[in-house]
């Protein structure tokens, strides 16, 4: 008896298995075609507040971790803030170095404002967000237009050490505009251009910002000579 039992018992195991085996094959692929359908996991929305508390602490590695879409959000932030807020965001933006179209839409913005602190941090953010052309014309106005020496001078700064993301053919109008600036009837402005240049190109062509106008214009030509075989090695 034991052993008709012991037969019966293996047989019941057996049909089981045969079930557990043909449910396997049946409905796993169905299952796994289901999940697949449905995409990937989706990422937790990054929270404002998180953010926000993330900046006033400076911790921008932590901020990186995020990942690139942290920059909407800093964007975002940095629209609903007061001034002295923006200014330590666009002091992130500048430590992170990202492109993101959203958050040069925002600084654009301010890139005039009279916040002294504000306005340093905008023009020194900017060339590390965005490549775009008409972010080195606006510094190149700044530099050479501004009321502010202040800004002047920091504008020509953000020309000269903050363009990180240009090619070698977009430094051909950063380095035309700081090559007319030679020209510039203002001191201040011809010294802080030659400046710009002599840190991006490590070279002066012996210009001297208080010379008299024909000795300048000797090394301009000699500026625009470079730029000419420049383009032409592109």
């Amino acid at each position: 008896m034991f052993r008709s039992f012991f037969k019966g018992s293996q047989s019941h195991f057996a049909a089981l298995e045969l079930h557990r085996r043909s449910w396997t094959i049946v409905h796993v692929p169905a299952l796994l075609a289901l999940i697949s359908l449905q995409g990937p996991l989706q990422a937790a929305p990054i929270e404002m507040g998180t953010v926000q508390s993330l900046v006033s602490q400076r911790k921008v590695d932590e901020l990186k971790k995020l990942g690139r879409e942290v920059l909407p959000v800093m964007a975002r932030l940095y629209e609903s803030s007061n001034e002295a807020e923006r200014t330590n965001i666009a002091e992130a933006f500048y430590q992170i170095g990202w492109k993101s179209a959203a958050v040069k839409r925002v600084l654009m913005k301010r890139v005039h404002t009279q916040n002294q602190y504000l306005r340093l941090q905008v023009q020194w953010a900017l060339g590390r967000v965005s490549n775009d052309v008409d972010v080195v014309e606006v510094l190149l106005n700044n530099m050479q237009s501004d009321a502010n020496p202040l800004f002047r001078d920091k504008a020509a700064c953000a020309l000269a050490y903050d363009q990180i993301h240009l090619t070698e053919k977009q430094k051909v109008r950063l380095y035309q505009g700081l090559i007319q600036s030679l020209r510039d009837s203002k001191q201040d402005v011809r010294r802080i251009a030659l400046l710009a240049l002599s840190i991006q190109t490590g070279q002066t062509k012996n210009f001297n910002p208080d010379a008299p106008a024909a000795q300048r214009e000797t090394s301009i030509r000699e500026w625009e000579k470079w730029l000419e075989e420049y383009k032409s090695n592109l």
